[in-house]
């Protein structure tokens, strides 16, 4: 039941899973500067019962004020800046019957440089579906 799904998304510095608990550093941010920074997107779970065993994909876009995918130049071209990862969670025997299961989930992502004064979001698909709330946008400060 990816409808009683929660995410809770936050940019950081820098983030962490230890012994199943989110550490993040210089977290809650939504501007950047424009050149290559690095960050992290931390993202805490609230895992449907029903799902306990069950590999749910993920995948992040990045995606520009107007929606458009956001590209990054490599050796092998321009590729879109997408992120996908696995989760799978089991059922702690001290868990009530029916509560969601907390899983915690840290991503770092490689430095690279956006343009200056423009609006950005990353958005996650959990097994291909999208919504509203599973959305974190960030901008990047004007180029001096």
């Amino acid at each position: 039941m990816l409808k009683n799904m929660r995410v809770t998304m936050l940019l950081a510095d820098h983030a962490v899973v230890a012994e199943g608990k989110l550490y993040v550093n210089g977290g809650g941010w939504s501007i950047r500067p424009a050149a290559p920074t690095p960050m992290y997107l931390a993202l805490k779970f609230d895992v449907p019962w029903d799902l306990a065993g069950h590999p749910i994909e993920l995948e992040l876009r990045l995606v520009d004020e107007d929606g458009r995918l956001v590209a990054q130049r490599t050796p092998n071209g321009d590729q879109p800046v997408l992120l996908s990862a696995r989760l799978e969670v089991q059922r702690p025997p001290e868990l009530t019957p029916g509560a969601p299961i907390d899983a915690a989930m840290a991503i770092g992502v490689p430095p690279f440089g956006l343009p200056g004064g423009r609006r950005f979001s990353w958005r996650l698909a959990v097994d291909g579906h999208q919504r509203e709330d599973w959305v974190i946008e960030f901008a990047t400060r004007p180029e001096a």
